[in-house]
């Protein structure tokens, strides 16, 4: 998946109005959540002294297992201060092609961290081949950077991790004396997919960047956990990308709220997904690949792309198209939507 450039993005002024499928972060917050944000007591984070992000913070920490949690505005961030926690300069984690963290982020960790990253292709599934990863160790040698870091992605376009597989890569990380990072954005979707709890789904890694700005329909906030030396380092990175926020806890009350009320009903979008792709399985032309939680992943014709996506829009239907699209279900599209999406694709290539 691409994202538009800044010219293509002012074509849609407002989503509203429309079925928008480009991603889960497109919600808006609920009255509710925003009534939570303006009664939030706040102070000045820099200081350490906002009560609602001190408590936003714990709150992630427990529910993932992990004695202590660090606030950032996005996920791109919590992920970059994760790395440069666990690798220094000249050093390097071990990736996957289509993890975010290495194809959807700016390049930062090379950039801003001269951290090397090591890609390995993504099997179907979304795993790392454990054979592949073992094979990118590298040994003790000047030759070479030093391998630190194992970071995986759960889930990953939509695909949940095993667990047995997360285990079995974390022994062969371990073995070799390196760290593992979870990039957990929808982490809160593999836990709910798997009747797992998120903590279940950390257990096996030393940091989690957990995003609350996409099935947890916040307007931003990610929170990264892990144990309390490694906070504190991440605490110094994000002094070096930018900072703390100041008065964060009308942020934070939105994660909060969000904890509270949107971690379960996550199961209506992976139903939704399910719904969208039996509706979209009846197109001879769309290819579908599995779908497990949130998202939609189909195969278009490629001379078919500007069209459909045209089209679905003058349907009043957003969505991303491409050769390989990736539809997101989220809060604010329903049963209702995911119909009307159906008729729209149904309608295309019947020639309407």
């Amino acid at each position: 998946m691409s994202y538009p450039s800044p010219a293509q993005q002012k074509a849609v002024p407002s989503s509203e109005g429309f079925v928008d499928l480009r991603s889960d972060t497109v919600t808006r917050p609920s009255p509710a959540m925003l009534q939570a944000m303006t009664r939030a007591p706040v102070g000045d984070d820099v200081w350490g002294d906002d009560p609602t992000v001190n408590a936003l913070q714990a709150a992630a920490a427990a529910r993932a297992g992990k004695a202590a949690g660090l606030f950032f505005p996005s996920g791109t961030q919590s992920n970059l201060a994760a790395l440069m926690a666990h690798c220094a300069r000249g050093e390097e984690y071990i990736v996957g092609q289509r993890a975010h963290t290495y194809r959807m982020e700016g390049g930062g960790a090379a950039v801003l961290a001269s951290i090397q990253p090591q890609p390995i292709e993504n099997a179907p599934d979304g795993t790392l081949p454990l054979e592949q990863i073992a094979a990118e160790i590298k040994p003790d040698d000047a030759h070479f950077a030093r391998s630190r870091l194992l970071a995986l992605e759960n889930t990953i376009e939509g695909k949940v991790l095993p667990a047995a597989y997360v285990a079995q890569a974390a022994a062969v990380a371990r073995a070799a004396g390196l760290s593992l990072h979870l990039d957990g954005a929808r982490a809160w979707n593999a836990a709910v997919a798997g009747q797992a709890t998120l903590e279940a789904v950390c257990a096996p890694f030393d940091s989690v960047s957990l995003c609350f700005s996409k099935g947890l329909g916040t307007p931003a906030g990610s929170v990264l956990v892990g144990d309390e030396a490694l906070i504190a380092r991440a605490y110094r990175a994000r002094k070096m990308l930018g900072g703390a926020m100041r008065q964060a806890g009308v942020l934070a009350a939105a994660c909060l709220y969000a904890l509270e009320h949107n971690v379960e009903r996550l199961a209506d979008d992976h139903a939704n997904a399910a719904r969208l792709g039996r509706g979209l399985g009846q197109v001879a032309e769309i290819r579908l690949e599995q779908v497990n939680t949130n998202m939609v992943i189909a195969h278009v014709p490629p001379d078919h792309c500007l069209g459909l996506a045209d089209f679905l829009r003058s349907r009043g239907v957003l969505a991303a198209i491409g050769p390989r699209s990736r539809f997101v279900l989220h809060m604010d599209v329903s049963a209702e939507d995911v119909d009307r999406t159906v008729e729209a694709f149904k309608a295309y290539f019947a020639g309407r």
